[in-house]
């Protein structure tokens, strides 16, 4: 891959204050009460920029887009966005807890030229034509990108994260402690030494696309519908495969509005390609979760795909047993192997009926990532009554996100959650 440091517009605190307060989430996990939040929490916020709010009098010539770029220009105008002056890669440290244990997730943020998938850059994820088509309207109206695309490399040298260590102990440019408790600090890496011994090291590797894809679509969109030279240029945060704190948590299911549901029907009809095992909560509701994904974890560990499922009255632990239930299907053993396959083809749509299209609609099924009390609300969705069923799931493996991606094949949406999010407006490159 041909990457280069640049010269980033950042928000500049003599102005806008607290330059953390600037910063947000990426804009397709920004919820309504969020997007207000952010709105109320600094003046500069990015939000107005990747999420602004829609009016009622919106029209061709005055909507969110067209406000963004003013946005972006006003900032600009006032110096409360400021253009650095040496051409620099950024490191980005991002400091977390889960489950009591800390992590430190460490990367850079440069310029990468773009490639074309398969050609030295590879997705792993389907994409969607809405987000993208919202994404090249921004980039249209502003000719500017604001949020990150999340890229893996391979490198066991780790030539990058010592350099990334050693810009650490500088004083940051940036550092905040965001909702969820993670730590982020941007650095600048501004030696020429330093950029070149990256450069070298990348000029070997391919990238792997961790999150992020409708934004590289979108590059790829808008580089060949406006041929600017500057717009062969994305800005990218890469992190390092072997990086201790690349973490992948599970995105759990959620399903309803299903006619005729009956959990029973479910049961029987896993049978014939399941082993299930039904923990009913008489000692109590937390242990037979307890127990369910204890089973789920050692599997998980042993390589086998196992669910959980919970239907408001019993937690389900079912693993497959029959090998051979998805010979039939078009893809490779890689695919194959994936649990979000397994549960996809042969329960969701295979016993549910929830094909490829009520997925990417979503009209049957909510998302559910596995961090802070996301979990217990959906299970209080399905005791409610709101919902029908929870389907519990182990993390994909990040050498399974590699292997499909070899194989030129995309896992279905929402087979990922790295956590933690990259986070939008910490640079920002004008094409």
């Amino acid at each position: 891959m041909e990457i280069k440091g640049f010269k980033a517009y950042r928000f500049n605190s003599d102005v806008v204050g607290d330059s953390g307060k600037c910063i947000a989430p990426p804009y397709d996990v920004i919820n309504p009460a969020q997007q207000n939040n952010l709105y109320q929490q600094n003046q500069h916020n990015i939000v107005r920029v990747i999420l602004g709010k829609k009016e009622l009098t919106d029209n061709d010539k005055n909507n969110q887009y067209t406000r963004a770029a003013d946005f972006l220009n006003d900032w600009i105008k006032k110096n409360a966005l400021k253009q650095d002056d040496k051409e620099t890669i950024y490191a980005y440290v991002q400091e977390f807890e889960i489950a009591g244990k800390k992590y430190q997730r460490s990367g850079f943020i440069a310029l990468s030229k773009l490639a074309q998938f398969g050609s030295g850059v590879q997705p792993h994820e389907k994409t969607l034509d809405g987000p993208k088509a919202d994404r090249l309207k921004l980039t249209m109206a502003t000719a500017a990108q604001f949020e990150l695309v999340f890229m893996l490399y391979d490198d066991s040298q780790v030539i990058a994260d010592n350099i990334i260590k050693k810009a650490a102990q500088k004083k940051s440019l940036i550092e905040f402690v965001d909702d969820d408790g993670v730590k982020h600090q941007l650095f600048a890496i501004d030696s020429p030494e330093e950029i070149g011994q990256i450069q070298k090291m990348m000029a070997q590797k391919e990238g792997l696309i961790a999150d992020g894809h409708h934004r590289y679509e979108t590059a790829l969109n808008y580089y060949n519908l406006t041929k600017n030279p500057n717009a062969q240029w994305l800005m990218i945060a890469f992190v390092n495969m072997h990086n201790e704190g690349l973490v992948v948590l599970p995105t759990h299911r959620l399903v309803g509005n299903l006619m005729n549901y009956n959990t029973d029907e479910l049961i029987k009809n896993l049978q014939q390609n399941f082993k299930v095992t039904q923990f009913e909560y008489k000692e109590g509701k937390n242990k037979a979760k307890s127990l369910m994904q204890k089973r789920m974890a050692k599997a998980f560990e042993q390589g086998e795909n196992a669910f959980g499922i919970y239907d408001g009255k019993s937690f389900y632990y079912i693993m497959l047993k029959n090998k051979n239930a998805l010979d039939s299907l078009p893809m490779s053993t890689a695919s194959k192997s994936l649990d979000v396959v397994v549960l996809h083809k042969l329960i969701l749509e295979g016993i549910l009926g929830i094909g490829d299209e009520a997925l990417a609609g979503e009209s049957n099924i909510e998302y559910i990532k596995d961090i802070g009390e996301a979990v217990d609300e959906a299970i209080a969705k399905v005791d409610s009554g709101e919902m029908q069923v929870l389907f519990f799931m182990n993390p994909t493996k990040v050498q399974q996100v590699r292997a499909v991606a070899a194989e030129n094949e995309k896992m279905p949406q929402k087979s990922t959650f790295f956590y933690p999010k990259i986070f939008s407006g910490l640079t920002i490159n004008k094409l």
